[in-house]
C-alpha cells in the first residue's frame, strides 16, 4: 500500500501536477490539503478519468482537504461494506474551534482509516489562531483515540509544526515564533499519544536521511530557500503501531518542488507491505 500526503497550495492551480503524481507514483491514497476549492470546483471527473475518487470536506478559497482512492478500491470495498470507502467518510472534528474551516477528512483504504489534516497554522504567538491551532490538536487527539481503538489508522498531513529541533533549518530562527513552539510541540504529542501513533518518517530514516542531512517538506518560495534546503518538516504521517510495523519505506518526492507551478510543500511518500 502507499499512502502519500500533499499540500497543493490549489488543487485547481496544480491539478497537472496531481494528475502526474497520480500517473507516475500510483498511491493507494492521496491525502491532500489546502484544496481551495468549492465542493462544485473539485476536478472530480479529471480525477476519474485517472481512476481515483475523491472524498472531501472543501472551505471555498481558503483550506480544503481530501483523500484521493482508487475507484475500483471504493466501489469493492472488499465485499464487506464496513469497508466500503463510501461507508465511511468523516469530516471535521468535534472540539475544533471553526468547523467551517475544513481541515479535516477521513475515509476507509481496505481495513485502514485514512485521515488528511491541515492544521491551523497559527500565526504569532500571541495571535487567537494559536489557541485556534492548540485546541485543534486536542479535538485531533480526542478522534485518533477513538479511531485507534477500532482499527488500523493513518492521519497525515501539513501539521504546521516541526517535531524536534533537528526539522527546520534554522531553529533560532523560530525562537518566540510559531511551528516550534513546546506548546505546539506538546500538543503534536498528545495526538501522537492519544492514538499510540507512530511518526512514520521517525520511525524508518530516523531524523537525517542516508545522506546524513535532515529531511524537510516545506520551504519558503523566496530567497531560493528550496536551494539552499532552508526548510522544515512540517508534513507528517502518523500510523498506528501494528500498521508501523509494514513500513518498507518513507521519502519525499523531490522533485515535485521543481518545475511548473510547484507548491511549496512536496509530497510525502509511505510504502507499507501486506498486512500478514
Amino acid at each position: 500500500m502507499r499512502l502519500i500526503s500533499w499540500n497543493v497550495a490549489s488543487l485547481r492551480a496544480r491539478l497537472p501536477r496531481v494528475l502526474e503524481l497520480l500517473e507516475e507514483l500510483e498511491p493507494d491514497a492521496l491525502c491532500l490539503q489546502e484544496t481551495k476549492c468549492s465542493d462544485e470546483q473539485l476536478p472530480r471527473e479529471a480525477l476519474a478519468s485517472y481512476g481515483y475518487r475523491i472524498d472531501d470536506h472543501s472551505g471555498g478559497r481558503w483550506n480544503g482537504v481530501a483523500v484521493l482512492t482508487r475507484i475500483e478500491d471504493a466501489e469493492a470495498g472488499d465485499g464487506d461494506p464496513a469497508l466500503d470507502a463510501s461507508s465511511h467518510t468523516v469530516r471535521g472534528l468535534d472540539g475544533e474551534a471553526d468547523p467551517e474551516q475544513a481541515r479535516w477528512v477521513e475515509t476507509r483504504v481496505g481495513d485502514t482509516v485514512v485521515c488528511s489534516a491541515y492544521v491551523v497554522n497559527g500565526k504569532a504567538l500571541d495571535h487567537p489562531d494559536y489557541q485556534a491551532k492548540l485546541r485543534f490538536f486536542r479535538a485531533m487527539a480526542d478522534r485518533v483515540r477513538v479511531l485507534a481503538d477500532a482499527g488500523p489508522v493513518a492521519v497525515l498531513g501539513d501539521m504546521n509544526v516541526c517535531p524536534t529541533d533537528q526539522d527546520c533549518w534554522n531553529p533560532a530562527q523560530f525562537v518566540g515564533s510559531t511551528h516550534t513552539s513546546e506548546p505546539e510541540r506538546e500538543a503534536l504529542r498528545g495526538v501522537l499519544e492519544a492514538g499510540g501513533l507512530i511518526d512514520a518518517h521517525e520511525a524508518y530514516n530516523g531524523a537525517l536521511d542516508a545522506a546524513g542531512e535532515p529531511v524537510f517538506t516545506w520551504w519558503d518560495y523566496r530567497a531560493g530557500s528550496f536551494h539552499k534546503n532552508w526548510g522544515l518538516r512540517i508534513d507528517l504521517a502518523l500510523l498506528d503501531a501494528e500498521t508501523a510495523k509494514r513500513i518498507d519505506s518513507v521519502w519525499i518526492a523531490r522533485d515535485y518542488r521543481k518545475g511548473e507551478k510547484p507548491s511549496d510543500h512536496v509530497p510525502l511518500v509511505v510504502d507499507l507491505h501486506p498486512a500478514e
